[in-house]
């Protein structure tokens, strides 16, 4: 397993697996770390994402065929959420797609990389396609409402770029590149760059009020957002719409794999169960849980954190929910938990957490 580039450089701090690659676990303090994410500034690594290029003549029309969203109109500069699915239109992976001019990037976890690569090389026939890993590309993530204050504080110019949209920039007469993310609720940025200056970058940003923000608490930031995590709330079984990402699909893009069976829950009526967040009382029930009634089951859940607000910790949980039995604020029991349907992301968290 592949340490980050930043983890390399910061010694003595403990280390955990996390999305596919080692990564710093916690730098200071987890609670901390969370609050700065969600109602200050956070600078995290992202080292456990990892870059693909698709090259050549046919890259759009291929890429557009292999995918659930739209690659023929993305215009230069932007990118796109998106699935790769079986032909039976189960999810495989999830990955965002950017539109550089002369070539794509694929960009996803490093966990899920060489598997897509080898299903897309798969379908590599009479192509004019090459996919090629993009090398040591070292990428930051800043998030929290003041990220675009820090950015302006060392130079960085960021426009009013829109989610997943990408802009070429220099800091210190090197070249980068400056991603607004798509998450709900806060500003989110990426900074991709030469990992010569990344040490240099990293300081600098700390320096300007940015909090380290290590795995832990880039985790329980993730399920603040409500973003479902590939391997873990998002599994071969599970089919595009039951994941609630509209965004990922596009219905009109023409065909791709996986297209008739999306199209055809899209035209019979929705699928039997959804992605959801749950409010939890009581003792948070782990992963994997289940709750039935009636001897089926109604309920999963896929992630479960105490989320450390400025005003308590809030218990929460990702998962799936039987569309009948999944009406906000409807009870389920799990167990001792008292389990309430909630809507995400948890927007209360972001209404009460303040950097401290």
């Amino acid at each position: 397993m592949e340490t980050t580039e930043l983890t390399e450089k910061l010694l003595g701090l403990r280390r955990e697996e996390y999305r596919g690659a080692q990564t710093i676990a916690v730098y200071s303090d987890t609670p901390a770390e969370f609050r700065a994410l969600v109602g200050g500034t956070g600078a995290y690594d992202l080292g456990w994402r990892t870059k693909l290029l698709v090259t050549g003549r046919d890259r759009i029309r291929w890429l557009n065929g292999m995918i659930t969203n739209n690659v023929r109109d993305l215009p230069v500069g932007q990118g796109a959420y998106s699935f790769l699915l079986t032909p039976q239109g189960r999810v495989l992976g999830d990955l965002n797609v950017y539109n550089r001019g002369d070539f794509l990037v694929i960009d996803t976890d490093q966990s899920q990389s060489e598997n897509l690569v080898s299903i897309l090389r798969r379908y590599i026939i009479m192509d004019q396609v090459e996919i090629a890993n993009a090398g040591k590309w070292a990428a930051i993530g800043l998030a929290g409402p003041k990220s675009p204050e820090v950015l302006g504080r060392i130079g960085i110019s960021h426009s009013e770029l829109k989610p997943l949209a990408l802009m070429d920039g220099s800091w210190h007469d090197s070249g980068l590149i400056i991603v607004r993310g798509d998450l709900p609720k806060v500003l989110s940025y990426e900074i991709w760059m030469d990992p010569a200056i990344l040490s240099r970058l990293w300081q600098e940003l700390v320096n300007a009020s940015a909090l380290p923000a290590a795995s832990k608490a880039v985790e329980l930031f993730r399920i603040a957002c409500g973003v479902p995590r590939y391997g873990a709330d998002i599994r071969e079984r599970d089919l595009p719409q039951e994941t609630e990402q509209f965004r990922a699909l596009h219905y009109t893009k023409g065909c791709y794999i996986g297209q008739e069976i999306v199209e055809r829950i899209r035209s019979r009526g929705a699928v039997h169960r959804k992605f959801t967040g749950f409010r939890i009382t009581g003792p948070v029930p782990p992963p994997g849980s289940k709750a039935q009634a009636e001897g089926k089951e109604i309920a999963e859940i896929t992630s479960a954190a105490s989320l450390p607000t400025a005003t308590g910790e809030i218990a929460v949980a990702l998962g799936y929910v039987r569309r009948e039995a999944g009406a906000t604020g409807k009870e389920i029991a799990f167990g001792e938990a008292r389990v309430t349907v909630a809507d995400l992301p948890f927007a209360e968290v972001f209404a009460t957490t303040k950097e401290q």
